[in-house]
């Protein structure tokens, strides 16, 4: 028999459809979430001026920063791709090594979506691998 492929299009507000898609969300403050799901990382979610920024936070590396650790975030930048390495220094006193990413909200696809979420897991997997060398 052939296949039939049927396509549909839904809209769903964001968190109705992560919760549909066994993410936990919870909102800390207007517009900033909290998502987990299957005991990963939580992953921040700002959305501001019709974006989405994702963030997790890997920790503070303060006392293993090296130049070289620095170079190999950078290398390993182009093997995470869309995702990426960068530092949150919103507190100068503790800088955060994170991993971030951001979409626009405008004709956001739930496949688009639920990658970007999976980007996220395959570099934290990545980072944790660099991470056990200077750990």
């Amino acid at each position: 028999m052939e296949q039939i492929i049927v396509t549909s299009s839904l809209k769903e507000d964001l968190v109705s459809f992560l919760e549909f898609n066994e993410f936990s969300v919870d909102e800390l403050d207007d517009g900033i979430y909290r998502v987990e799901r299957d005991g990963e990382l939580p992953v921040f979610i700002n959305v501001d001026g019709g974006h989405l920024y994702f963030e997790i936070d890997l920790g503070n590396i303060s006392s293993v920063a090296t130049e070289k650790l620095f170079h190999d975030l950078l290398d390993l930048n182009t093997e995470v791709l869309p995702v990426a390495f960068g530092l949150n220094r919103t507190n100068p006193e503790d800088p955060r090594l994170v991993l971030v990413e951001s979409r626009e909200c405008e004709n956001l696809d739930s496949n688009e979506l639920l990658r970007v979420f999976t980007s996220l897991e395959l570099a934290v997997d990545r980072a944790e691998t660099l991470l056990a060398d200077y750990l």
